[in-house]
């Protein structure tokens, strides 16, 4: 009877870590895709130098993360879909993440 307790409570802490992380992994996947977006954004407007998936591609990769689509709209607006480079036994973590000009 212990011995079953004891196991349910490690397994307990195992999911419970594993949600835990999962989540970190989904926050770092969206502020990447965030990150990324903005500065595309801004090459898109002539703000800073560069092609602007190139630049969301370089700030991602900065971040920990890959581009998996980066499409242009108009009116210099980005989109940006990222994936963090480090897998968990859960899966990947993905962000997505539209900037452009301010109003």
């Amino acid at each position: 009877m212990a011995l079953g307790l004891g196991m349910l409570v490690v397994l307990a802490a195992v999911l419970i870590v594993l949600l835990a992380q999962s989540g970190a992994m989904a926050f770092r996947a969206a502020a990447a895709a965030d990150l990324a977006a903005l500065a595309a954004a801004d090459a898109a407007r002539g703000i800073t130098p560069g092609e602007p998936c190139a630049v969301a591609a370089d700030v991602a990769r900065r971040n920990g993360a890959r581009i998996l689509s980066c499409s242009e709209g108009t009116g210099s607006t980005v989109q940006v879909r990222t994936e963090l480079e480090i897998r968990t036994p859960v899966g990947g973590a993905t962000g997505l993440a539209r900037a452009g000009p301010p109003p």
